[in-house]
């Protein structure tokens, strides 16, 4: 079974695959239910590698996720494969999107088709393609008129997380790489 942990923005998406079928949970990312959903999936035996959203996104979200997600792989020597966040909200649509997160202070992490990802204010987000993400006040985004993509026309997050594992590539535990807020910012 591939565990997969997605901690990074306000929405948490923990999802597990295998041959007998995909489960999803998702749960608000401060819940106080979300480490007792990690260790009961970590319980349930059977993890076989362990996939995790990598950024950009919430500094302490992001440590919350990778941390429990390295030291699961580690612990049962099983195989880590890091999954950027952009790239998992993209993969939610067949047709092309613009994928966001929540970057704080009223600015968004945005990756456009074929783009490089971009940090910036809801103004700032190309708007010819509609939106893909988990906001937690898509108001701003809306006033800058920005479209979201219905969620009646998205993929699962589980369906979207296992379209990417197939062409990712696992990573030994100690080059598994963060992009938290203020490294993001830096290269910009």
């Amino acid at each position: 079974m591939i565990f997969v942990i997605d901690t990074s923005s306000s929405i948490a998406a923990l999802a597990t695959i295998d041959g007998e079928g995909r489960t999803e949970l998702l749960l608000p990312a401060r819940s106080p239910d979300l480490h007792a959903a990690l260790r009961r999936i970590a319980r349930s035996g059977g993890i076989t590698k362990v996939a995790v959203a990598t950024g950009p996104g919430s500094f302490t979200g992001l440590r919350v996720g990778v941390a429990f997600g390295l030291g699961l792989a580690m612990g049962l020597g099983v195989p880590i494969v890091p999954l950027g966040t952009l790239q998992l909200q993209a993969a939610r649509s067949d047709e092309a999107v613009t994928a966001i997160v929540e970057a704080g202070r009223g600015r968004y992490y945005s990756l456009a088709p074929d783009g490089k990802p971009a940090l910036g204010a809801p103004a700032g987000i190309p708007s010819d393609r509609q939106l893909v993400g988990n906001v937690s006040n898509p108001a701003p985004l809306l006033a800058a008129g920005h479209l979201f993509k219905p969620e009646s026309e998205l993929r699962p997050f589980v369906d979207a997380a296992q379209k990417l594992i197939e062409t990712a590539s696992e990573v030994p535990y100690r080059s598994l790489e963060i992009e938290y807020m203020q490294f993001f910012s830096a290269k910009s």
